[in-house]
């Protein structure tokens, strides 16, 4: 028996790394771009700037107030800017959630190494455990044969 702790190597390497994120999957300048606007068509401020530019444009484009006056119902123009704004960002919004995938999965294999790593402490917990309850049994059966002595 050891008296010595051997830490599980696992420890020492997710201390050097930390926890991984998306920025650590370096997805270069198209990929940040790509990142910043997921995070940003994914908020629900973008969702209220939208909804208050379609009734904005749409309240405008009915009273004939300004430019808006050139668009009437059925709204062409905005429709066409609408689907523009679309077709732009879905390919965007794909290569975001590719890289945030990419970095989902990363995390998922520290978690699954974290596990691991725990599992086996727990197991030499386990050992410890038992060979602790042996010297203690052995001990006992020394201090009851002394004591009968």
């Amino acid at each position: 028996m050891t008296d010595t702790h051997t830490p599980h190597p696992w420890i020492g390497e997710r201390k050097k790394r930390g926890a991984y994120s998306a920025k650590q999957e370096n997805p270069g300048m198209n990929g940040r771009l790509a990142l910043f606007f997921t995070d940003k068509f994914g908020s629900m401020w973008f969702f209220y700037l939208l909804v208050i530019w379609m009734l904005g444009w749409t309240l405008f484009a009915t009273l004939g107030i300004g430019v808006f006056q050139n668009d009437p119902y059925p709204f062409t123009f905005l429709l066409f800017l609408s689907n523009l704004i679309q077709l732009l960002a879905l390919p965007l919004l794909a290569v975001g959630q590719r890289i945030l995938s990419r970095a989902s999965e990363k995390q998922s294999q520290q978690t699954y190494k974290d596990a691991e790593a725990i599992l086996e402490l727990q197991d030499e917990v386990h050992r410890l455990i038992k060979i602790n309850n042996q010297l203690t049994e052995e001990i006992h059966r020394t201090i009851v044969k002394k004591s009968q002595k």
